[in-house]
C-alpha cells in the first residue's frame, strides 16, 4: 500500500502545517492532498507546496463539483501539474447541498451527470485540442453566441482523476471513468457496500480493479497504553456524531447513508435525528465503540497493524493517514509509525 495523508490550509498555523508536510515528506509519504470545504480553496495552497516539496505527489481532495467550469478545473489541473513536475492528482467531489446550495448559492442538481460531464470535458482539454462538447449539462462553445472553439495555450499534460464517492450511482461513475476513488467511512468488513458498485462501473469500461487506485482514508492513533485506549475511542465519538448528523441536510447525508449500507442503519438514524434536534452529546453517546475503531486506525502497535493488513487484505491500495496529536510532533510520531507498519506490512515482517 501507498501511504498518504490530509492537510487543511485554513485555520491553525500555516507554517506549522507546510513543516508537517514537508516532515512528512521527508518521511517517505508519497500523496498529501489538500482538502477543500467551507474554508480555504485546494489550489492555492497545492501551488505553494508544489514549490516547497520534491519527491512526494500532490493532490486535491477535494475540488468541489459546479464551484468552477470544468474547463476553469482543466486549466487549474494542467497548471499544478506542471509547477509540481507532473506530481499532481485532480480529486474532485459533488460536496452536498448544504454547502453548494447553503454557502455558494448554485443548485445541487443532476450531480451524476455534472460530473460525468465535468470529467469528460477536463480530459478533452487535456489533449491539447480544441475544446468542443455537447452535452445535457455543459455545452462549450456556448450555442447562438459568438464564441468559436478554443484550446488551452498550455502544453498538453495528461492528470490523473479521483472522485470522492459515497453514494451507489456515484460508486459505479467512479468505477467506469476515474483513475481513482477517495473513499472515507470504510468499513473493510462491509467493503462489497462500496466494491459492489465500483465493480459494476469498472465492468461497464472493460477495466478491472487493477486500474483503479483504492484510496482511503482513517484517523490513526497508536496508543501506548491499553488504558488511555477507552477515552481516546469517546473523544471521537462526537466527531462521527456531526458526520452522521451535521454533514449535509435533515435529508440528504451521505456519510450517514455509508455507515447505514454497512449495517448501522438503525443507530445512524438515530443519531442524525438528535443531532438535527440539538442534541449534539445525545446524539454522540448513540455512537458505538464498535463504530469508532471499525473505521478508524485507532489502539495499540498491535491494534492497527493488524487493521492495516485487512485494509490491504480488503483491496485498499493507499491508505490516507490522519495522525492525531496536540502537537506537531505527536503528529507526526503518529504518522511516522502508521507509514512504518505499512511499509512492514508490504515486506511482511
Amino acid at each position: 500500500m501507498r501511504t498518504a495523508t490530509t492537510i487543511e490550509a485554513s485555520g491553525g498555523d500555516w507554517r506549522e502545517t507546510v513543516d508537517f508536510v514537508l516532515e512528512a515528506e521527508k518521511l517517505g509519504l508519497d500523496i498529501c492532498w489538500v482538502a477543500e470545504a467551507w474554508g480555504s480553496d485546494a489550489p492555492s495552497p497545492l501551488g505553494f507546496l508544489a514549490a516547497r516539496t520534491e519527491r512526494m505527489l500532490l493532490g486535491s481532495g477535494v475540488i468541489q463539483l459546479g464551484t468552477r467550469s470544468p474547463v476553469t478545473l482543466a486549466q487549474t489541473a494542467m497548471t499544478l501539474a506542471h509547477l509540481s513536475d507532473g506530481r499532481f492528482l485532480l480529486g474532485l467531489g459533488a460536496s452536498g447541498p448544504q454547502v453548494v446550495e447553503g454557502l455558494h448559492g448554485i443548485p445541487f442538481a443532476r450531480p451524476l451527470a455534472r460530473m460525468r460531464e465535468t470529467v469528460e470535458i477536463i480530459r478533452s482539454s487535456f489533449t491539447g485540442e480544441k475544446i468542443s462538447y455537447q452535452g445535457r449539462q455543459f455545452t462549450i462553445p456556448l450555442p447562438s453566441g459568438e464564441g468559436r472553439p478554443m484550446r488551452l495555450s498550455l502544453d498538453a499534460v495528461p492528470v490523473p482523476i479521483y472522485l470522492a464517492a459515497l453514494s451507489p450511482k456515484m460508486l459505479e461513475l467512479t468505477g467506469e471513468i476515474a483513475d481513482g476513488w477517495l473513499g472515507t467511512s470504510f468499513v473493510p468488513e462491509g467493503a462489497d457496500a462500496y466494491f459492489t458498485h465500483l465493480d459494476a462501473g469498472l465492468a461497464r469500461a472493460g477495466r478491472t480493479r487493477a486500474g483503479l487506485d483504492v484510496c482511503q482514508g482513517a484517523e490513526i492513533n497508536i496508543v501506548s497504553d491499553p488504558a488511555l485506549l477507552g477515552g481516546i475511542v469517546g473523544s471521537r465519538k462526537k466527531e462521527l456524531a456531526f458526520s452522521l448528523g451535521g454533514m449535509g441536510s435533515g435529508s440528504t447525508n451521505f456519510y450517514n447513508n455509508a455507515y447505514s449500507r454497512q449495517g448501522w442503519a438503525e443507530v445512524a438514524a438515530q443519531v442524525r435525528e438528535r443531532w438535527q434536534a440539538g442534541d449534539r452529546d445525545g446524539a454522540a453517546a448513540l455512537v458505538t465503540d464498535e463504530m469508532v475503531l471499525a473505521t478508524t486506525l485507532i489502539g495499540t502497535e498491535e491494534m492497527v497493524r493488524e487493521r492495516l493488513g485487512v485494509w490491504r487484505d480488503a483491496g485498499v491500495d493507499t491508505v490516507r493517514l490522519y495522525p492525531a496529536g496536540d502537537t506537531l510532533e505527536a503528529r507526526l510520531a503518529n504518522l511516522a509509525q502508521g507509514i512504518d507498519l505499512v511499509r512492514a506490512l508490504d515486506l511482511g515482517t
